[in-house]
C-alpha cells in the first residue's frame, strides 16, 4: 500500500496577518516629563530623547500618545517594562 502526501496551499484571501498592537502612553499627574523621557529611551529601541520628549508632551497635552506599534508579544513586553517604571500605559490592537 502506498501513501500519497497532499500539500495544502494557502488560498489567496483566506489567511489574515496577525494584527499589530499599539503601546499607548497615557497622561498622568505623577510622572515628570523627564522621567517619561528616560523610561521611553531606556526601554523602547531606537527611541531618541527628542522623540521621547515629544511623545511625553503629546500625552500630557492630548491625553494619549502611541509610543510603539508591532507584534502583540513585543507590545506586551514593552507594556510591562514601562509599567515597571510606573508609567500609565495600555496596549490595544491597531485598527
Amino acid at each position: 500500500m502506498s501513501l500519497e502526501i497532499l500539500e495544502k496551499k494557502p488560498v489567496a484571501g483566506k489567511t489574515k496577518p496577525y494584527p499589530n498592537y499599539r503601546v499607548i502612553l497615557l497622561n498622568d499627574n505623577h510622572n515628570t516629563i523627564e522621567h517619561i523621557e528616560v523610561s521611553l529611551t531606556k526601554h523602547i529601541p531606537g527611541m531618541s530623547s527628542d522623540k521621547a520628549h515629544q511623545l511625553a508632551l503629546k500625552a500630557r497635552n492630548e491625553g494619549v500618545a502611541i509610543v510603539w506599534t508591532g507584534p502583540k508579544e513585543v507590545a506586551e513586553m514593552y507594556y510591562e517594562l514601562l509599567k515597571s517604571e510606573r508609567l500609565e500605559v495600555s496596549i490595544e490592537p491597531e485598527v
